[in-house]
Order: C-alpha cells, then structure tokens, then sequence
C-alpha cells in the first residue's frame, strides 16, 4: 500500500492517514458517516432524557438523570457497536471524561476553528491514528454547542444555588461551568478499532 501524508477533505471532516497500509477513502467515508449516525442518537437520547427531566423537575433533577443516563447512553452505544463511545471536554464535570492528549488536541482546534468563524453546530473531525498498543484506529469527535436553553441552566456563569449545591454534590472537582450560548462545551468521541 502507498504510504498517505495527505489531508482528505471529506463533507466537514478532515480525515488524515500518517503511514503505510491506512483504510481506503471508502472506508474513512463509512466509518465516520457511521460515527455521526450513533453520535446523533446519542444526542437524541440524551438531550430527550433532560428536556424530560427539566420538565419534570427542573435544572436540579436534570442534573441527577444526567448524572446516571448519559453514562448508561455512551456505555449502550458502545456495547452495541464495539466502539468507545463517550464526552469529553477541555473542561471537564466528571474527572473520569478527561480529554486524552489526541482528545485536548482536536478540542483545542474546535476553538481555533470557531475562532475562524465556522459554525460549530457543523465541527466535527476524525483521524486514523497508531494506538499505544502500535494498532490502527478510527477517532472521531463531533463538538458540543453550548446552547441557550437547556445547557446555561447548570453549564452557565449564572447558576441557582439549589444547582450549585447539587453540582457539589454529585460533582465536587465540577470545572463546566461559566459558559456562554455559541461556546464549545466539549466533543462527543469516537475510538474504532481497526
């Protein structure tokens, strides 16, 4: 196979290959069209589980179902497709999501990138890399707006106490607080093995 060092625009993702033997341009395309078709109902099911809990019970019950099903969503998907399915952020709520060196990497270009002016509703990118282990990958990160309504409810820089309290409570080394409508509040992510 021939050794790739080019970028691949495809749709609105930049897919990169750095050695010999990387997938075909086929396969790049299908592994992140299926990467977006999991990531949208991992969105739908989350932001559906919240809508439905801030209706219920407001900002604070949000954060208890948040709290409990968007681990049980990520973990659902991943079983289901073999993948790492999860969030990150470069401002994390639970220690455990900790963005990777690759993960803080492409973070770090989604703000370069909104800084440029590009929509971040449309931010996504994904890279076949070499794992620790000297094995392929597929990763693939789709950013997080920050939306008006429900995020600045518990993500925002004007917070009720009562979700305060609640915030210190389920998460006492919380930083994802204090964002704005339009900011990247973090990247949903990808790991395919190859």
């Amino acid at each position: 196979m021939k050794n790739f060092k080019n970028v691949l625009a495809l749709s609105a993702v930049l897919l990169v290959s750095t050695g010999p033997s990387f997938a075909s341009t086929d396969e790049l395309t299908a592994r992140t069209q299926s990467s977006r078709a999991v990531i949208k109902q991992f969105f739908g099911s989350l932001k559906g589980e919240l809508v439905g809990a801030l209706k219920a019970g407001g900002p604070v019950n949000a954060l208890g179902v948040c709290n409990v099903k968007a681990p049980e969503i990520a973990e659902y998907h991943s079983k289901t497709k073999g993948w790492d399915v999860a969030r990150t952020s470069l401002k994390v709520r639970n220690p455990a999501n900790a963005a990777d060196s690759w993960e803080t990497q492409v973070l770090n270009s989604f703000e370069d990138r909104k800084a440029k002016g590009e929509d971040v509703t449309k931010m996504d990118y994904a890279e076949i890399v070499q794992n620790a282990d000297g094995k392929k990958e597929f990763r693939y990160m789709k950013a997080i707006p920050t939306a008006q309504k429900p995020c600045l409810a518990c993500h925002g820089g004007k917070l009720s106490s009562e979700v305060v309290a609640k915030l210190d409570d389920l998460y006492p080394e919380d930083k994802a607080r204090g964002y704005k409508a339009g900011d990247i509040r973090g990247a949903f992510t990808i790991r395919q093995p190859m």
